[in-house]
């Protein structure tokens, strides 16, 4: 039974702000004079799997591709109906954030926190010591995005916390064909004001036909697109000649260089996809299901904890979701 909780997946967040890490080098153009973009290595297709009570996920990075991510863990684009869903379940010593493209998500936890995100709307969980929580389906069609984060040794054992933005609240910008939402980070001059205790980039970009953009992106970090929506011919990455990439492919870019550059080639189809980037932990990475620490003694003792309901856990034998 307990084996089957911690295989679960999540798709949470609650409530609460934080104060934006100024990040720079940021910025984007629609120019790409004298712009370096960074080289595509890797293409990964998104497949379906069933996950959490009968919900399907498509999964883009797994945990092949988190040596080539670090700071990054997993990504989902999920889509769940009732009675399907991610029903209580725990976490320990990274973050996850979770975009709502479409429906709503309702999430709860068992310190009481219980809250609803719909179509646009963004939250930011980190889980830190621990945290118990389940994340069910709110209206008919729900679909979304979650990306894990990974946390640095010395701050996997803080107390849980949460961001909330709501789709009103995520700056958002435009130019040249190039709509951008900038939930972590910066780009075209707008700053977001999640504060990420892990430094994140996390862009939803929205390019019409004939359209590019070239975003600046931090030279040690590590660099990925997630590719929503695309017409034929339409989502180029890294080069001009590059071959056109479909919908739900992640694009892995490799180091160095001035950042992402992406043109829209298709002509009467919108290209839409994230950009997320991240600085690079550098730490050993030891994961069992919704648990990732630095070792495996520290998995061991993770899984005591949660059994026994201590260190973060104290109410996991007691609390059920409503």
């Amino acid at each position: 039974m307990r084996a089957a909780i911690i295989r679960a997946n999540s798709l949470g967040g609650l409530f609460s702000f934080k104060f934006i890490r100024n990040i720079k080098s940021m910025s984007s153009s629609s120019s790409s004079q004298d712009f370096v973009s960074r080289p595509v290595i890797k293409k990964v297709f998104a497949k379906l799997q069933k996950e959490g009570d009968g919900a399907v996920v498509r999964r883009g990075i797994s945990r092949s591709e988190q040596k080539l991510l670090d700071p990054f863990l997993m990504l989902d684009e999920f889509s769940v109906s009732p009675p399907a869903g991610f029903p209580d379940h725990p976490h320990r010593g990274f973050e996850t954030v979770t975009y709502v493209l479409e429906g709503g998500i309702t999430h709860q936890d068992f310190k009481g926190h219980k809250g609803t995100i719909y179509a646009g709307d963004v939250q930011w969980m980190t889980a830190g010591r621990g945290i118990i929580h389940s994340e069910m389906p709110e209206e008919e069609v729900n679909k979304g995005l979650q990306l894990w984060i990974n946390l640095s040794s010395n701050e996997k054992m803080i107390e849980p916390n949460y961001q909330e933005l709501s789709h009103s609240d995520i700056p958002k910008a435009e130019q040249n064909g190039v709509e951008v939402k900038v939930i972590a980070g910066e780009s075209m001059g707008i700053q977001s004001p999640v504060y990420t205790r892990t430094p994140t980039m996390f862009l939803d970009f929205t390019l019409q036909p004939g359209a590019q953009i070239h975003q600046n992106v931090p030279e040690s970090w590590n660099a990925f697109a997630y590719v929503l929506e695309s017409g034929e011919g339409g989502g180029v990455f890294g080069s001009s000649n590059s071959s056109p990439v479909s919908a739900h492919n992640v694009v892995v870019f490799g180091p160095g260089n001035d950042g992402v550059s992406v043109w829209n080639k298709s002509s009467s189809k919108k290209l839409r996809f994230v950009l997320i980037a991240g600085e690079p932990i550098g730490e050993p990475v030891v994961q069992y299901g919704p648990f990732v620490m630095n070792t495996q003694a520290e998995i061991d003792m993770t899984i005591e904890d949660y059994h026994y309901g201590k260190n973060g856990f104290e109410m996991a034998k007691y609390w059920r979701s409503q």
